[in-house]
This record gives C-alpha cells, structure tokens and sequence, in this order.
C-alpha cells in the first residue's frame, strides 16, 4: 500500500523535539504505525494482549535497560506496567524526545502517566484521512486557517476544490480509514466486517466484560444510526432493552476506542432556554455503512441515512483540519427549544464562526435560517460570517453575511 503523507506529520516532529515522551492515540487501523514508521528511524516494539514481549510486563525496568531509546512502544495498553517505569527514567533525564507511545484506547493508566508527566508529554490523536489526505494535497492555509484567521475575507474571496477520485457518496461510503482508501470497492464490504470484528474482540473485550456481546454489537449498529443527532441515553436504552446507565457506560466505551466523538452543547447566557445534550457523531461514515449493510455508493444515495452521514463527514473533516492547527477552535452545536439550530460552533479568539451542514447543491437563505436565529439570540456575540458546507462548486452568498462552500474545498 502506497503511504500517503500525513497532515500531523510536522506537529509530530515538534512534539518530538520537545517532549520526553509523545503519545500518539487514535482508533485501530487509522495510520499510527505506518505514520511512524515513515516519519521515524526508531527502534519499535509491537505489544501483544497475550504475550509478555521480552518480559516487559514481569520487569519493565529490565526491559527498558535493553532498549536504550529513543524507542517507539506500539499498542501500550497491551503492557501498562510500562508506564510507571518509563515516568521514573523521564524523571531522572528529561531529555526530549526518549519515547512515541501508541494506542487505540484512551485508556486509563496512560491519562494517569500524563497527569504525572505534566509538562514532559504530549498527545496526538490522529484519526483517519482528511480529504486533503486521501487527495495527497495537503497545504497548511487549508481552509479552515483562512477563515478562522479572517472570515470576513475568506467569504469574500473564492475557494478552490480537491481533486478526489471519488464522488461524494463514494466518499461516504468508502470512510476514511487509510486500508479502506487502497481497496477496490468490491472488497470494502469485507474490510469493514473484518474490522468490527476485530475492534469488538480485541479493543473492547479489553476495557471491559460486556456480558451479552451480541446485544452490545446491536448497540454499535444503533450508535451508527444515531449519528448527527442529540444524544439521550434513555432513549437508546429502549430501543435495545439496556439500561440508560449501561448505554451509558456503552458509548463512553466507543469514546475511549475512538469510534464515536461528541460535540457538547452551546449555552450563552440563556441557559434555561437551550438544549443541553451534546450532539454525537460515529466516526468513520464507511464503518457505518458497513454496520448497515449499505452495499454500494449508489445504494447509500437513496438511504435515510446519507444526510446524517454528510453531516458527520464534514464535522470529522473540520476536526482533523483544526487538530493541525496551533490554537484549534472549541467545537459546540447550538439548539433552542424554540427550533433554532446550528450544527457547528466554532469559538476561537472571542469569536464564534457558525458553520451550517446541507446535502443540498442549491442552497438558498433558509439554509441559513439557524444562523441568523443565534444572531438574533445572542446580539451582543461577536459572531463571524457563516458558512454552509453543502456539495456546490464555488463559494455562493445565501443572504447578506453567510455563503454557501464546497465541502471539498482545500
């Protein structure tokens, strides 16, 4: 498989020549390794739930002795008596650059090592392709830079698109993760089932006892429907008979395995009038696809789901952009319980930039209705010109201070 050059790849060599220790997380099979090994010479040790690698689990201290460094530790959450031992060497040196750590989970003794080497570690999370990626043109002014840098000049200017190979629900269907990009099509349905598989065997057996696995492989199914939406946890409890508190529990184990992500809720100063659900995304729109037996890109064109999908591929678009970002933006969604609605809030610098999501390539003004009620809510706001991420070709005014963008600009 060709590689494909990463967006986070400079960030990793800053990090690198900072930090002691840099610890790159992100879901199974979204590049971690292959980043690395392309990125860096280092000498790498590959973790493994069922073997003690050169006793590394027995006597991490012996362990590290041998491997003097710097020194990549693959799959670490395969061998978390480790990290105690790699805190007391980073303490006696604190010379940059000793170890990259790499896992699928977020888990808990790594978030513990971090607290303790506060100032001595860094994070990466990297997560799938970014279009830019897929299209291998890759820019630091993407987008997103340029309008989070001067929106009002970004919406006055004009946008060029990627070159991608694929149509938009090819895209879709396809996902995001870097095996998927090289397949042929015919081979993606086999991929993806393969994957979940995996992910449900190794990732999520290792965080916790679910008990009733068939039942909680429904839940990941429900979890890929409910994309783009409010999150209610009584709600999804219902709907395959567990408790709110065990939906609960589910989803925060998606979370930690870096299958679904939440968008908390804007508040203002109007509290008691706006909704305080975070919005959720899954993740990989290909694995969602996969999960529902959505068998080609032409078939997912009349599904009920491509609209939530879109929505979904857009926000993970936005985050992977911001995460190259020096100072990325605070993502929030705004709804009202009079109706008013905003898919993404981004807030940096004092400024919220409003971005609403359509599957539509003829946007008009009421597209940009939800936009204009925040406006009207939170006068006093500094509010930049929105934007409305739609499959256009060009950059289009919708009314006096929103456009309508091409969601495959670059």
């Amino acid at each position: 498989m060709k590689y494909k050059p990463r967006a986070l790849a400079p960030r990793l060599h800053r990090l690198i020549t900072t930090f002691p220790v840099v610890v790159v997380s992100g879901a199974r099979q979204v590049g971690k390794s292959t980043l690395l090994d392309h990125e860096l010479s280092w000498e790498k040790v590959v973790f493994d739930p069922a073997t003690d690698i050169e006793g590394a689990r027995a006597d991490p201290d012996l362990f590290l002795n041998n491997r003097p460094g710097p020194l990549v530790l693959d799959e670490i959450q395969y061998a978390p008596e480790l990290v105690a031992a790699i805190k007391r060497r980073v303490d006696r040196t604190g010379t940059p650059g000793q170890f990259v750590l790499t896992g699928s989970q977020q888990w808990a003794v790594l978030k513990t090592a971090g607290e303790s080497l506060a100032g001595r570690v860094a994070f990466l999370d990297l997560e799938g392709f970014s279009l830019a990626e897929s299209a291998e043109q890759i820019r630091e002014d993407h987008w997103l830079a340029r309008y989070l840098e001067d929106p009002a000049r970004f919406v006055a200017g004009g946008v060029k698109r990627l070159s991608l190979r694929r149509t938009l629900y090819e895209q879709l269907w396809t996902g995001s993760l870097p095996f998927a990009d090289s397949l042929d099509p015919e081979l993606i349905g086999e991929f993806y089932r393969s994957y979940l598989r995996t992910y449900i065997e190794r990732d999520v057996r290792l965080l916790s006892d679910v008990g009733d696995w068939q039942q909680f492989g429904r839940f990941v199914q429900l979890a890929a429907a409910l994309s783009a939406q409010e999150v209610n946890y009584s709600q999804v409890g219902r709907e395959i008979g567990i408790t709110p508190q065990t939906a609960r529990r589910w989803m925060a184990m998606l979370m930690a395995t870096f299958q679904w992500h939440e968008v908390p809720g804007y508040h203002g100063n109007a509290i008691k009038r706006i909704s305080g659900r975070a919005k959720g995304y899954f993740v990989d729109t290909g694995l969602a696809c996969g999960l529902h037996r959505i068998s080609s890109p032409a078939a997912l064109g009349g599904h009920p789901l491509v609209g939530a999908l879109f929505e979904s591929a857009v926000v993970a678009e936005i985050r992977k952009l911001a995460a190259t970002l020096a100072t990325p933006p605070v993502l929030h969604h705004w709804r009202s319980h009079g109706g008013g609605e905003v898919d993404l809030l981004l807030e940096r610098d004092g400024r919220l930039h409003p971005i609403e999501i359509k599957l539509t390539t003829n946007p008009t003004r009421r597209d940009a209705r939800g936009i204009t009620t925040f406006r009207e809510t939170y006068p006093h706001l500094n509010v930049a010109p929105g934007l409305i991420v739609t499959p256009v070709d060009s950059l289009r005014p919708v009314n006096g201070m929103d456009v309508a963008m091409p969601w495959d600009a670059c």
